[in-house]
């Protein structure tokens, strides 16, 4: 590690900008301050093989300590993910077999890359101290917390409240997390608002083994283009390795509302510029254009400037003019299988259930405006336009 840099200004914004909350903050900036190398922890755990952008946004925080001269320690939890983070669940997490962690896990590190500095991260894994863990110590580490304490967390009182199920394991995912800070001697954690029970268990674990206790940075949560909290279970992402044209589809389909926070929370652009742009919006500035300009941001971030202006007129084309994009994805098919599974095995149209969705709802239809009513219809040479935003072209042998 380099000098650690102590200014003040780059400080306030970290502990700023996007951050819902700091525990304890006067402690925390003195830290910063201090130029000590402070360890700084994430963990995230791979529920999902692509990471969207509001999982960026503390990947995003990281690589800002990164810039300051911190170190970063970086949990893949791949324990963890077995048993299923409760935070804001409003139903039991399904267990991830370890078969499908590691297939989430494959592209993780080329992602987190895109990011962060992998060379000056410390990549670790939790399964390499909580698959050791005794009974007996799990038993210990367990009287650090009570029912009661579970129990008034949020979405574990409405759960209960409404004779919904609360599986035992659920309650033991804060305390392997807070072990998790133990293991790599955590200086700082930080994580999503819906986290901080989680994180505070750190601190309640560390000073169980006689160890300073770890400062927090909580963020505010992103919604998905669905207006709900981003999440890959509701499908209302936006991955950071989406093609440029759906990544900057999928950002104009953003809630109006919602901009600022998006800018804020997933862009470079200062905050100085951003409160430009925030006027520009009240004084009457269309949503559309600015929402443009934010598409051109985070495809830049993920891809390049190129990749950005190209997404930026085939949308232009598309979605303005009422065009077809120059870049039609063509599939070819035989006329003996039906149109919905060769959508479906090109990943155009994630499943039966939503073909039969879009075919009730008259959302898929011919370049010349015909619908397609019948969901069995076979494969032959068509171009079809699905929903609003996605296109094929289908040519049969």
């Amino acid at each position: 590690m380099g000098k650690v840099i102590t200014d003040e200004e780059k400080i306030d914004e970290i502990l700023s900008r996007g951050v819902e909350d700091v525990i304890v903050r006067e402690e925390l900036k003195k830290e910063l301050m201090s130029g000590r190398v402070l360890r700084i922890k994430l963990g995230i755990d791979p529920t999902s093989g692509k990471i969207h952008i509001g999982r960026a946004v503390p990947l995003r925080k990281l690589r800002e300590f990164q810039l300051l001269g911190h170190q970063i320690v970086l949990i893949i939890g791949d324990f963890t993910a077995q048993v299923g983070d409760a935070s804001d669940k409003s139903e039991k997490r399904p267990m991830l077999t370890r078969a499908e962690i590691d297939e989430n896990l494959k592209d993780y590190k080329s992602q987190i890359s895109k990011i962060i500095d992998i060379s000056k991260t410390e990549f670790v894994y939790n399964s390499d101290w909580l698959s050791k863990l005794t009974f007996g110590e799990l038993v210990i580490l367990a009287e650090c917390f009570s029912v009661q304490q579970m129990l008034a967390r949020r979405n574990f009182k409405e759960r209960y409240d409404n004779g919904k199920e609360i599986s035992l394991r659920e309650f033991l995912y804060p305390i392997m997390q807070g072990y998790d800070s133990v293991a790599v001697k955590s200086d700082v954690e930080i994580g999503g608002f819906d986290q901080l029970f989680n994180l505070k268990a750190g601190r309640i674990i560390q000073e169980h083994y006689g160890m300073p206790k770890q400062n927090i940075i909580t963020f505010s949560m992103l919604e998905g283009t669905d207006g709900r909290k981003m999440s890959s279970s509701w499908g209302n992402i936006i991955s950071i390795v989406d093609d440029p044209r759906d990544m900057f589809g999928k950002v104009m389909a953003v809630h109006d509302d919602l901009i600022i926070k998006y800018f804020t929370l997933c862009t470079d652009v200062s905050l100085k510029e951003i409160k430009s742009i925030q006027k520009e919006l009240k004084s009457g500035a269309n949503p559309r254009d600015v929402k443009m300009r934010l598409g051109v941001e985070l495809v830049t971030l993920y891809h390049s400037e190129k990749d950005a202006a190209l997404a930026k007129n085939s949308w232009v084309e598309t979605f303005s003019k009422g065009g077809v994009p120059d870049n039609l994805l063509e599939i070819k098919a035989s006329d003996t299988v039906e149109i919905a599974d060769v959508l479906i095995e090109n990943k155009i149209v994630a499943s039966k259930t939503e073909w039969r969705r879009l075919v009730s709802d008259k959302a898929i239809t011919d370049i010349d405006g015909n619908i397609i009513s019948d969901p069995k219809e076979k494969a032959r040479n068509v171009t079809l336009k699905i929903g609003k935003k996605r296109f094929a072209k289908i040519l049969v042998d």
